[in-house]
């Protein structure tokens, strides 16, 4: 699965974050704006481009931006707990990624997000014979609980977990909850930022000892981040705070692109440098 975001998308969202002009960016590119624009739009670098100008500027890691350019991707990921985790991609106009997880013995099950449409998770649940508990909402926007009704309709006991300060007051999030789902437990951590309502649920207690997962939603991206619809520290300050302080191994589990992990978003993310 590539990238949700290439080189231009991630120099876009830091000059938006960093309120730099597009005149400004493309000065520090040595690039005219129209060619600066198209850099933004196809993400292909031009030979004069001074990438490492145009990240500064705008407060992203040029060496790591240059790493993306050269096809850097997350390293693929094995183990055994992915028996019993799902990513489920769905695509409309553009693709979308939920998750199931469920427990081996008890075959209780949990979805994060939706996704676009709703038989591939039905299929996933009747081929695993799985008991469907617990729907977990990372953020409200659309694409990410366009199927809800859906699923609902055919599991009408599922309870939603939700951010919002709009849901039904039994379906919203509280600080320190834990969920079991069979021998897994499932926290809750607020990450707004690209949403008012964001939350990444992390699982765990999994089979293989000090396991985490996390499902982040928009939040972040390997190797970006979602758009921010508050201010661009707010939404860099939860990433960091409840996200990359989780153990280094924990799969990232994103809404758009391929899962990743806490240590290779600290190594690679152009937008979280240490």
């Amino acid at each position: 699965m590539s990238l949700e975001d290439h080189v231009g998308d991630i120099l876009r969202k830091a000059r938006m974050q960093s309120k730099i002009s597009m005149a400004e960016a493309s000065a520090a590119a040595g690039l005219s704006e129209d060619d600066y624009s198209a850099l933004e739009e196809s993400g292909r670098i031009v030979k004069r481009t001074d990438l490492f100008a145009a990240a500064a500027l705008v407060g992203v890691s040029g060496g790591r931006l240059e790493a993306i350019a050269k096809g850097w991707e997350p390293e693929p990921l094995f183990t055994e707990c992915w028996r019993e985790l799902r990513m489920i991609t769905t695509t409309s106009n553009f693709s979308v990624n939920c998750y199931l997880v469920w427990d081996e013995v008890t075959r209780e099950a949990a979805l994060f997000d939706t996704g676009w449409d709703a038989a591939p998770i039905f299929k996933h649940i009747d081929e695993n014979q799985l008991d469907l508990k617990h729907i977990f909402i990372t953020h409200s926007h659309g694409d990410h609980m366009a199927c809800l009704a859906t699923v609902r309709e055919r599991f009408p006991k599922v309870r939603l977990h939700s951010g919002s300060k709009n849901a039904p007051v039994d379906q919203r999030n509280r600080a320190n909850d834990f969920i079991h789902l069979g021998s897994l437990r499932i926290t809750n951590r607020p990450t707004p930022g690209h949403a008012e309502d964001g939350v990444t649920y992390v699982v765990g207690n999994w089979p293989e000892d000090a396991f985490h997962v996390a499902f982040v939603g928009d939040a972040i991206f390997a190797g970006s981040m979602g758009k921010d619809f508050h201010t661009s520290e707010e939404a860099k300050r939860h990433i960091r705070e409840q996200i990359l302080t989780l153990p280094p191994d924990t799969l990232l589990c994103t809404g758009h692109g391929p899962i990743t992990t806490v240590k290779q978003e600290r190594e690679h993310n152009p937008f979280f440098a240490y």
